[in-house]
């Protein structure tokens, strides 16, 4: 934990599940949050839930798929703490269907938030990074980054895609700048509200029916953070103890 506390650490999609356990936690070990997402009040309850357990949280209303947003989150973790030592490109969505149902609106936007928004904390991170010398991203993928299953090509599309710019971010910057790849299976969450299919929702319904709690993968992040600066976790895997895929 003395790894983490005075750590400025940046944290897309903040407002709910895997980002909200994550700043939660982060807070508690003495990290500086820098919390973004598009639903500003959720951020503020959250800010003060943290505030009043003695931490430290800075929220900032975000959309990733937004360049200019990502690059003034950054900045405003920079010029409140004069560094940034985490980025967790987090924020994501999930709207699965078949490819015969061409949602391709939902494709779309699958591709513009799982994939362009870590661009866009990559891109407006990493000049910090490099200028400082140091400093770690964090990406959150999905067993879906190792596997294709059907209803989720295009989301494990995106994943495959996060987990190839981890590794390229490894291979380019990996003497001072870590790169983590976090991939959660079944964990609970809201992605799954976002599908429209009726056929998909049934199904997840039943298959998410025993999942992971939010801050498992929260404690996943924390180990991957906490590790000493000549020591990089770069892929982690969690699964819940039941789950075969």
């Amino acid at each position: 934990m003395h790894e983490i506390s005075g750590k400025v650490v940046v944290i897309t999609g903040a407002s709910s599940g895997i980002g909200e356990a994550t700043a939660r936690l982060l807070a508690h070990q003495g990290a500086h949050v820098v919390i973004g997402a598009r639903r500003l009040g959720r951020l503020e309850a959250l800010a003060s839930s943290i505030h009043s357990e003695g931490g430290s949280a800075v929220i900032q209303q975000l959309d990733v798929t937004d360049m200019e947003q990502m690059k003034a989150i950054i900045g405003l973790a920079q010029d409140r703490f004069g560094q940034i030592d985490v980025v967790i490109n987090n924020a994501g969505v999930m709207p699965l269907s078949p490819l015969e149902a061409l949602k391709i609106d939902e494709w779309n936007q699958m591709i513009d938030v799982n994939i362009r928004g870590v661009l866009h904390g990559v891109a407006a991170g990493l000049p910090v990074m490099k200028a400082q010398g140091f400093g770690q991203f964090v990406h959150i993928a999905s067993i879906g980054a190792y596997e294709v299953t059907p209803t989720a090509t295009v989301y494990c599309a995106t994943k495959y895609a996060v987990r190839a710019i981890n590794e390229g971010l490894r291979q380019e910057e990996g003497n001072h700048i870590r790169s983590t790849l976090i991939s959660p299976g079944v964990t609970e969450s809201e992605l799954a509200d976002s599908i429209t299919d009726d056929e998909t929702k049934q199904f997840m319904k039943e298959y998410r029916r025993k999942a992971l709690q939010a801050d498992a993968i929260a404690h996943a992040i924390s180990y991957a953070i906490q590790q000493p600066s000549d020591v990089a976790v770069n892929e982690v895997i969690v699964r819940p103890t039941t789950s075969l895929t």
